[in-house]
């Protein structure tokens, strides 16, 4: 069985290569990279590295070759992500690849977040292409909201525009999981999951929880989707992400983020791990 795994050297990538190496040996694994120095680590373990970018089917279709099984981790270049999506999944039908999954976002068929947009197209680009595939439409990171945290400290406050809307985020490492899981087992074949985490929470919630691990009073303060994005700006986000950031959390507002499907903690066969761990993660 020949796995392999595109963006590997990312945040999302490492940890499905780690959980990966739980469930298959590395001779198994192949990592595409467009930097090797990035992947020195992965090729240490035994990992093959083959080297190519979205943008290059020529050599996409290189790197894919002998592939049984493709996970497709949705480009960081958003804007480009459908052109760069449809790239690998025509070098992966010339290649031979049996299987594709891919990260999508949670209701991308009828999420009214911007992101969902190029989500949308991959997934239609994947059910026209007549490849075998999975569709694993992740919800938001924890890790979105507290990795911010410890600058939060500092002010006391955590400031968004989700108003009071449930947010069914889970960790990385919970979705890293997942993905590893139907790399390495069957019956997920033409399938589309929706993933979130177990128990939603709004940001006040979320203010109080780290108000509970570090005895300071913290608050959430909502913001207009506007002049959020404005504080964002101004805070030195690139203009392009702090539009995404606050059209995200105007939209987790309306619900776009709450989903109580219990979808995948079923994959995982436990629990996704709760707020307060990744509060605590945050914190250090």
């Amino acid at each position: 069985m020949s796995i392999v795994v595109t963006g590997a050297t990312g945040k999302l990538g490492h940890l499905v290569i780690e959980a990966l190496l739980k469930r298959t040996s590395a001779n198994n694994i192949v990592v595409i990279v467009r930097n090797a120095d990035k992947a020195a680590a992965l090729a240490a373990l035994g990992i093959e590295v083959r080297l190519a970018n979205y943008d290059d089917r020529d050599n996409l279709y290189s790197a894919l070759v002998g592939a049984e099984k493709l996970l497709l981790i949705s480009s960081s270049e958003v804007g480009k992500r459908a052109a760069q999506h449809f790239n690998v999944i025509e070098a992966a039908q010339q290649a031979g690849v049996k299987h594709v999954v891919y990260t999508s976002l949670l209701h991308a068929d009828h999420s009214p977040l911007a992101l969902a947009e190029e989500h949308l197209l991959t997934e239609q680009t994947l059910f026209k292409s007549g490849l075998t595939y999975t569709i694993l439409r992740n919800g938001w990171y924890t890790e979105n909201y507290t990795s911010g945290l410890k600058a939060a400290l500092n002010q006391n406050v955590i400031i968004g525009a989700a108003d009071e809307g449930q947010i069914s985020s889970a960790s990385r490492q919970d979705y890293a999981e997942a993905a590893a899981i139907v790399l390495t087992t069957f019956a997920h074949e033409n399938k589309v999951y929706e993933l979130a985490g177990d128990k939603a929470y709004t940001l006040t919630e979320l203010a109080c929880e780290a108000s509970r691990q570090t005895g300071q009073n913290i608050v959430y303060f909502n913001m207009t989707e506007h002049d959020y994005r404005e504080k964002l700006i101004n805070m030195g986000t690139e203009p392009a992400v702090a539009n995404l950031l606050a059209n995200s959390d105007a939209g987790a507002a309306s619900g776009a983020l709450f989903d109580d499907s219990g979808c995948l903690k079923q994959l995982l066969g436990r629990d996704t791990t709760p707020l307060s761990d990744c509060v605590r993660q945050g914190l250090l």
